[in-house]
């Protein structure tokens, strides 16, 4: 247990400039806090304490805005930045160096019994609001932009956009015509972009009749 908390406290100081000792880690930050006590509610959980767990759960919700179920398996080195309304599922699974900031969900798609909820690779990253539904897996090194709502498994290596989720990016290749680079705070949003295109086809297609009308009135029907 020791080294799962020194490397989830090594995760606030490495990803968040915003923290300038471990101090200020200890005492400041209710992602940390939060993880700390999933860490005794999932040991009560697998113990067979369950009620005791699911109290201590409820305890960590109150006082730090995050919600993650003691039957939850979290790895190493992750980081909750912020926490507010994220909420973690019973059979959700977390690998090692993943970040997740607020208002993320990874939770299940309806009352389904048994393994209902995502699993999340190793060093993903999962941006605001993002909600993961579902026995789906997301592959290591993935990002998931703010606000997506990913409903099938993503392969490693991905980057995920729009509602429903897409993956824009594979193997550092582009999978869509998106502009600008990848990174969490500027990430591509599909939904957009396929509306700027909508209009661009809207504007060609007005140019088109407004020529055809000139040239009828002209008394010539051609058209490019």
């Amino acid at each position: 247990m020791r080294e799962h908390i020194r490397a989830n406290l090594d995760a606030v100081l490495s990803r968040d400039p915003a923290c300038r000792s471990r101090w200020e880690a200890w005492l400041c930050y209710p992602g940390l806090h939060a993880l700390l006590l999933h860490l005794i509610a999932h040991r009560l959980h697998t113990r067979g304490f369950v009620l005791l767990a699911r109290l201590l759960s409820q305890f960590s919700r109150w006082i730090t805005g995050v919600e993650i179920h003691p039957g939850a398996e979290i790895g190493q080195g992750v980081f909750i930045d912020h926490g507010m309304g994220v909420v973690i599922g019973e059979t959700a699974v977390v690998g090692d160096n993943v970040t997740l900031y607020q208002g993320v969900t990874l939770g299940g798609t309806g009352k389904e019994r048994g393994k209902r909820h995502p699993t999340i690779g190793h060093d993903v990253v999962i941006g605001v609001g993002a909600k993961i539904l579902g026995d789906i897996a997301i592959g290591d090194h993935t990002k998931v932009g703010a606000g997506a709502v990913v409903l099938r498994s993503v392969p490693p290596n991905c980057t995920v956009v729009g509602v429903p989720g897409r993956v824009v990016r594979r193997e550092g290749q582009r999978t869509a015509d998106v502009a600008g680079d990848l990174e969490h705070g500027d990430l591509p949003d599909p939904v957009a972009l396929d509306l700027a295109r909508m209009v661009q086809r809207y504007q060609e297609l007005e140019a088109r009749v407004v020529k055809l009308e000139a040239n009828m009135q002209s008394g010539d029907a051609k058209i490019d």
